[in-house]
């Protein structure tokens, strides 16, 4: 992504908003590190329950002393058992809503991003973002940390009683520690970059996979699966590279570690047991200190396993939040100008417009038009003209970079955005239909219409009968995209979802492109009853709707060539004479 904050901030900048989704959890908190605090005296507890054991019990060779001991080591087992239990059902609770929140935070923030956002970020990384990268850090607030602070507390405690059991052995641990310490930092950093960098490989192919899929008609029909399986197995190598990298490091730091650690438990047992033979101390007491000195070098390996975790995670929550910070470029102003009812007069004034990506092209070039409320408007021009650019403006997809829009005289980026939206009715050249029922799909601009309201709505797009013919009808599930309807479906029922909207503006693009000629005649009667007292800009290249409208407007480079009607451009303009005689000849 491309929000990022300089790299020294990052880190704690980063904590501090995940802690923002941690805090409102306080009690959860409190539960969790109590059954944390718990099972750690529990476990350290048992170290003493073994010295008795060795000294009073076996030591004694008392049957009831050894009885008694036995009782209280099987009593401090249970109590660690039900602290585990209460300890892992919190802090996996606490993972589980935590990570549910940020999803759903950042979920509510990428909808509300303007579309330009999106020409940047491929969707299907986006969405990997929310599923792999969620799923670590899930494993990470609900597991690795709370596993870290038990084996600092483990750690801590076990040192304690290291001193209290015999100091001249603890020192030999201790100076250990700085040699452990050291790799753990050095070899943390370089796990932390190679996991970012592992993440991005791995949402890259995500990415790729839901590219390949969402389009997987298209790859079959041009024999590209070969070609497309090699380029796969490329990023998916990619990614493994970067993995291995990660994993050695992560390996050679734990195997450091490990050497280091238990080495010192070898060297204290050797002084131990001469300590023992000697009578310095007992058995019990060498016993307790293993104990606790084992405790102590797991404590701290383990500790330098989840630092790899953690390492890993941070890269996840960079991303996460990389995402949460990602700015809007169109946004309601902070005192929104009140909109009344909306006639549907628009007033374009010398407004230019050109698209991040391609910022030395200008889509749109001091572009003027007056609007006429209730006037059918069509739009004809060749491909990259801007009329569908247009379009993205006037619903405030972008903002142009000069001049102004104005809805009944207000500039609309005065206008809160739902309230500026609401006042159009959008069908597209491609019909955009959802995973879910017709019913759904119809009801998608108006979700309070009645069941009858959406049978009214379909029936004047024609629709009606085609759908009472499915076999749920209105309740028939559509897959992805609509996937089972054929293009002339689609779009009546995307006409049908326009018509339910009811608002005061229509914008047609290429509207009827997918339609035979017998549905066409159809719809446009339809479309004629729904244009009525409602302003309507049309993009299309069919005769007939531009026949029907009361001016065209015809638009190249960005620019307004000319305006008027049918006839008058036939015999007027050039470009408009030669699109009528190309597109319109079979009329």
């Amino acid at each position: 992504m491309k929000y990022q904050v300089p790299e020294g901030k990052n880190r704690w900048q980063i904590v501090r908003e995940l802690w923002g989704f941690v805090l409102p959890y306080q009690r959860q908190i409190i539960y969790s590190l109590l059954a944390l605090l718990f099972t750690a005296a529990i476990t350290l507890s048992i170290g003493q329950g073994i010295r008795l054991l060795i000294d009073h019990g076996f030591a004694t060779q008392s049957r009831l002393l050894l009885g008694q001991y036995v009782v209280i080591f099987l009593c401090l087992v249970l109590a660690l058992a039900v602290g585990t239990f209460t300890r892992y059902y919190w802090v996996t609770w606490l993972g589980e809503r935590v990570i549910a929140d940020i999803r759903c935070s950042v979920f509510n923030h990428l909808i509300h991003l303007h579309p330009g956002f999106f020409e940047k970020n491929r969707g299907s990384e986006i969405q990997s973002r929310l599923t792999v990268d969620m799923t670590l850090l899930q494993s990470v607030i609900g597991s690795s940390i709370s596993f870290a602070l038990r084996n600092l507390i483990m750690m801590i405690g076990g040192i304690i009683w290291l001193f209290v059991t015999n100091a001249k052995l603890t020192i030999i641990v201790l100076v250990c520690v700085p040699l452990v310490v050291v790799p753990i930092l050095v070899f943390g950093r370089r796990v932390r970059g190679l996991s970012r960098e592992s993440q991005d490989r791995i949402a890259m192919v995500g990415a790729y996979v839901g590219e390949m899929l969402s389009q997987i008609k298209t790859v079959q029909a041009y024999n590209h699966q070969p070609i497309d399986q090699r380029k796969f197995h490329d990023y998916v190598e990619d990614a493994f590279i970067v993995a291995k990298r990660r994993i050695t490091q992560r390996a050679f730091l734990v195997t450091v570690v490990i050497i280091l650690v238990l080495g010192a438990v070898g060297m204290m047992l050797w002084i131990g047991g001469i300590d023992v033979i000697e009578g310095r101390i007992s058995g019990g007491e060498l016993a307790a200190f293993i104990f606790y000195s084992v405790i102590v070098g797991s404590a701290v390996a383990s500790i330098s396993e989840v630092v790899g975790e953690l390492q890993r995670a941070a890269g996840a929550a960079e991303r996460t939040m990389e995402l949460l910070r990602a700015p809007s470029k169109i946004q309601t102003p902070l005192i929104a100008q009140a909109l009344p009812k909306v006639s549907g007069a628009i007033t374009i004034d010398n407004i230019s417009f050109v698209y991040p990506s391609r910022a030395d092209v200008f889509a749109i070039d001091r572009f003027s038009l007056q609007i006429n409320s209730g006037e059918t408007l069509a739009l004809v021009g060749p491909s990259g003209a801007g009329k569908s650019t247009l379009f993205d403006l006037l619903l405030r997809f972008y903002d142009c970079q000069s001049g102004n829009i104005k809805l009944d005289g207000i500039d609309i980026r005065q206008v809160d955005l739902f309230a500026l939206r609401r006042c159009y009715a959008l069908v597209s050249q491609t019909p955009v239909l959802f995973y879910g029922s017709i019913y759904e799909n119809l009801r998608y601009a108006n979700p309070d219409a009645t069941q009858s309201e959406v049978e009214v709505a379909a029936t004047l797009a024609f629709a009606h009968d085609f759908i009472c013919e499915l076999p749920q009808g209105y309740q028939t599930q559509l897959g992805e995209g609509g996937q089972g309807l054929s293009g002339g479906q689609k779009q009546r029922l995307a006409i049908a979802r326009a018509i339910l909207a009811d608002a005061p503006i229509l914008l047609l693009d290429e509207a009827t492109s997918a339609l035979d000629a017998q549905s066409e005649y159809w719809v446009q009667q339809a479309l004629g009853q729904l244009m009525i007292n409602r302003t309507t800009l049309v993009i299309a290249h069919r005769l007939s709707t531009v026949q029907a409208a009361d001016r065209i407007a015809v638009l190249n480079h960005g620019r307004l060539e000319a305006i008027g009607k049918h006839a008058e451009l036939i015999a007027t303009n050039q470009l408009y004479s030669q699109l009528a005689s190309l597109q319109f000849k079979s009329a």
